[in-house]
């Protein structure tokens, strides 16, 4: 008589996320299949963590728009990873460079914890984005190395405008070593906490949140903080349902 084999409880869950789910027991430990996955899923993360940052690759990506390169006081990549404060800071050299202007919005690109999320989403996030941006001035596209999120706050400072929108590579998880990170910043300046700011993650098409929508939130939240004058836990996404799954344009009204 056959053995009909156990049915999977965990079979459609796994269509539905990259979690790691039912992974099974093979005596005291994992299948040989799940540790090979997780072995290189980790491998891909330290490899994201690691890998150099190309600034001239984004800005040929983001040409016609002007662009500008600065870096953090980190003396390199290790040097960048065990001191998170130096990433916050502006060099002296790249401090001088930034001239203040009235700008009503600064676009940083920064490299963060994953060079290739940058190299792979930035450019077509900010090539969505800027249509829906009419009217407003805004500054060359400054390209940052060894950056951390707060850097944008001293950027945008020093170039004088209003808001600084930062597209970053997130830290990698194991499930997703290129998602990028966009954080904005009402009236940024030096000290500015994380709850002066929205984040919208994950942008990582198709597994992840898709440019357009991206794009979306991004120009809403844009609109809504000149408005109020804020960004952060003050600001929330309040759009009906079907725009925010994307149903309609949002440009208007930022």
């Amino acid at each position: 008589m056959t053995e009909v084999p156990a049915r999977d409880p965990f079979a459609r869950l796994r269509g539905l996320t990259p979690a790691r789910l039912g992974l099974g027991r093979a005596g005291e430990g994992l299948p040989t299949a799940a540790m090979l996955g997780f072995q290189i899923a980790h491998a891909q993360a330290r490899d994201a963590v690691w890998a150099p940052f190309d600034p001239a690759r984004v800005a040929s990506a983001l040409a016609p728009l002007a662009t500008l390169e600065v870096a953090s006081r980190a003396a390199g990549r290790e040097s960048y990873l065990r001191r998170p404060d130096l990433g916050r800071r502006l060099e002296a050299a790249s401090a001088e460079r930034l001239a203040p202007g009235a700008w009503d919005l600064a676009i940083v690109v920064a490299d963060g914890l994953s060079a290739p999320a940058v190299h792979a989403h930035a450019a077509p996030v900010i090539q969505a984005l800027t249509p829906r941006l009419t009217g407003l001035a805004m500054a060359p596209v400054t390209i940052a190395s060894l950056a951390r999120v707060a850097l944008g706050d001293e950027i945008g400072e020093r170039l004088g405008a209003a808001m600084v929108l930062i597209l970053i590579g997130e830290r990698p998880g194991l499930s997703a070593p290129d998602s990028l990170g966009a954080y904005l910043t009402w009236r940024p300046r030096v000290g500015r906490l994380d709850a002066d700011r929205n984040c919208v993650s994950n942008i990582r098409p198709p597994e992840g949140l898709g440019y357009e929508p991206a794009a979306d939130t991004l120009a809403w939240l844009i609109g809504e903080g000149r408005r109020r004058g804020l960004t952060g836990v003050a600001l929330k996404d309040e759009r009906p349902a079907a725009l925010a799954n994307g149903a309609d344009d949002l440009s208007g009204g930022v």
